[in-house]
């Protein structure tokens, strides 16, 4: 099997390219990998993966996730998570490739307070979500073989590129190592997901689930205070954690109060695999301390 992991260098193009790494794998991204391609551009995208690589499977796990950011430059957000997808889709379309794209949790509103499930009715707050709820559309209309994967509050060993490095576990122990008090809000309901976890199931829904749309997170929920407050039981941490809501920290862009993900697509065919979210911390704290 060929196997083209896009943003092979992120954070989770790089347990992607783990998990695959006894294939034929071509990591792909703007700079940093083997082949460097701006999925921005149509013309390159088809050279390299159609006329060039011509793989079995493309992961695209490239993204604008830089929140703040999208809706200062809602262009390049639209650019990449919009566009770029639809020249993935098309192709891989005409490679008849199958195409696993990642998206995200924030095209939904947090309108519900239960977990959304894959027929819930997005409708994203901010750039990012729009952009990424655009890029399933034509995605969707782009390529037959496809799988959209949303997934919720990620982490992992690689360094967050579009994120300053840090993610939320590394962000609370460096607050912890230097600040008396840490603040963290409590009106924010996630599923942290450890992306070594989210690519072992991305490669088993890749290999035998059917085409569609899946959720795709750590099983279980909490808010960030409970995460923050979880790390630092795991670590053993000290410090003083402080409850605040989203008005502590006022912002132009709004995010989701309630943003948790069921696998429900997953479980009707046995496919989950996914860990509790402690659980998935505690792998992750395990294996950066190994």
């Amino acid at each position: 099997m060929k196997v083209a992991v896009i943003g092979a260098v992120g954070q989770l193009g790089t347990d992607v390219c783990k998990v695959f790494s006894d294939v034929e794998l071509y990591r792909v991204s703007r700079q940093g990998a083997d082949i460097t391609l701006d999925i921005r551009d149509a013309g390159l995208v088809h050279e390299i993966i159609a006329d060039q690589l011509r793989p079995d499977l493309v992961i695209n796990a490239a993204a604008a996730s830089n929140v703040p950011k999208c809706e200062q430059e809602p262009d390049w957000a639209f650019g990449v998570n919009a566009t770029g997808t639809k020249n993935l889709a098309a192709a891989c379309q005409s490679v008849g490739a199958r195409l696993v794209h990642v998206s995200t949790d924030y095209v939904f509103g947090g309108d519900v307070k239960r977990p959304y499930v894959e027929t819930d009715l997005p409708a994203p707050l901010n750039v990012y979500g729009a952009s990424k709820l655009a890029g399933e559309h034509l995605l969707a209309a782009q390529c037959e073989d496809h799988i959209i994967a949303r997934t919720s509050a990620i982490y992992g060993a690689a360094p967050c590129r579009g994120k300053g490095g840090r993610n939320f576990v590394s962000l609370m122990l460096h607050l912890a190592a230097t600040q008396p008090e840490v603040k963290v809000v409590t009106d924010e309901i996630i599923s942290p997901t450890y992306t070594y976890a989210l690519a072992r199931q991305l490669r088993l829904v890749a290999e035998k689930g059917e085409p569609g749309l899946y959720h795709v997170t750590c099983n279980g929920e909490c808010s960030w205070h409970e995460f923050a407050e979880a790390i630092f039981e795991e670590t053993g941490t000290e410090v003083k954690l402080i409850e605040v809501t989203s008005k502590d920290f006022p912002s132009t862009v709004k995010r989701p109060g309630y943003s948790v993900l069921r696998n429900k697509h997953l479980q009707d065919q046995g496919l989950d695999i996914m860990p509790e979210w402690r659980d998935g911390l505690s792998a992750y704290l395990a294996s950066a301390t190994s």
